[in-house]
């Protein structure tokens, strides 16, 4: 079986942000992951995890405080200007609200058009019918070309945001809680869309959400996040069968079962407690607070993310042991 094509490596990276004297919130420390070309990956966790950060910073939105993103063998944290624009060709992002991220003087043929003009790709017809087949691509009309995005219901200005950012063509998409911000019955849509999109296109996609259903039915691996740091990382499948990390497992629980009987009987495990801040963190695990099986080495000392299964990473000094002792 061919080895996978490395598209990105992030290592050690960190997202911090000095909020007053002596006072830094660590919204990103020291993650690391790879994301294989073609493949969609999944970030979940709750909100305030820093997963959203952490997708910014995978893009360049935000200068990463440390570490390293690799993309295709280099750093875009150490590009230039020009290089840096190359980069934007190649990656893209979809935005969490459809509509603040569309400005709303700007036609939806403009909308789209923008990042066709920056990198001058085409042209007069050429670029209104590469705009026209955009729209056609994610499920709109070219008659919608002209029209502005306060015409459009949240589904349909999602659409408009996908067309904008494969307007240029783009190998890679951090794809920002797409539809944390629509309803229930169009987020299949939207999902489904994407999906589609990928195989006819062959993108990647960083898929980041805290809807673990979707996240399960578009994604080939998990990390989840818990307070700025990656506490678990497998395939989508192995991750949903057998969560090993408390905080994980406490997250499966409360997914909800499409069958009355099965979720009335299903045992959900609660989270107690109140999150920790992430301002100037303390030593140990992040989760100790509010896990039950916490000791005093969790307090005290930080668990390093560790492969205790073949490509299941945790960071958990229990699950350490108890991996340990073949149980």
């Amino acid at each position: 079986m061919a080895e996978k094509e490395v598209l990105i490596e992030v290592k050690d990276l960190k997202k911090y942000f000095n909020v007053g004297k002596n006072a830094v919130l660590k919204a990103v420390d020291g993650v690391n992951f790879k994301i294989y070309k073609g493949e969609t990956l999944g970030l979940v966790g709750e909100s305030g995890c820093g997963k959203t950060t952490c997708g910014k910073t995978v893009m360049g939105l935000y200068e990463a405080t440390g570490g390293q993103v690799i993309f295709d063998g280099v750093d875009i944290h150490s590009l230039h200007k020009k290089e840096k624009k190359e980069f934007t060709k190649r990656a893209q992002i979809i935005f969490q609200d459809p509509y603040s991220s569309l400005n709303p003087r700007m036609t939806v043929e403009d909308i789209i058009g923008e990042g066709i003009d920056i990198h001058g790709l085409y042209k007069g017809e050429e670029r209104r019918q590469r705009i026209h087949q955009l729209l056609e691509m994610v499920g709109l009309n070219k008659e919608h070309a002209l029209r502005f995005p306060h015409e459009f219901s949240g589904g349909q200005r999602q659409r408009i945001g996908i067309a904008r950012a494969l307007a240029i063509e783009p190998e890679f998409i951090v794809c920002d809680e797409p539809i944390s911000a629509l309803d229930v019955s169009i987020q299949a849509q939207v999902v489904n869309l994407l999906i589609k999109l990928q195989k006819e296109l062959g993108l990647t996609y960083l898929f980041i959400a805290h809807d673990l259903s979707m996240v399960k039915h578009i994604s080939d691996r998990v990390g989840v996040m818990y307070l700025g740091s990656m506490v678990e990382f497998a395939d989508s499948d192995e991750l949903y069968s057998k969560p090993l990390h408390p905080y994980t497992k406490a997250l499966m629980s409360a997914i909800p079962i499409p069958d009355p009987k099965a979720e009335k009987e299903k045992k959900r495990i609660p989270i107690e407690g109140e999150i920790p801040s992430p301002i100037n963190p303390k030593p140990g695990c992040r989760f100790a607070a509010r896990c039950k099986y916490a000791t005093e080495a969790c307090k005290q000392t930080t668990p390093e993310l560790t492969e205790v299964l073949p490509g299941h990473f945790v960071a958990c000094h229990r699950v350490k042991e108890v991996n340990a002792l073949g149980l």
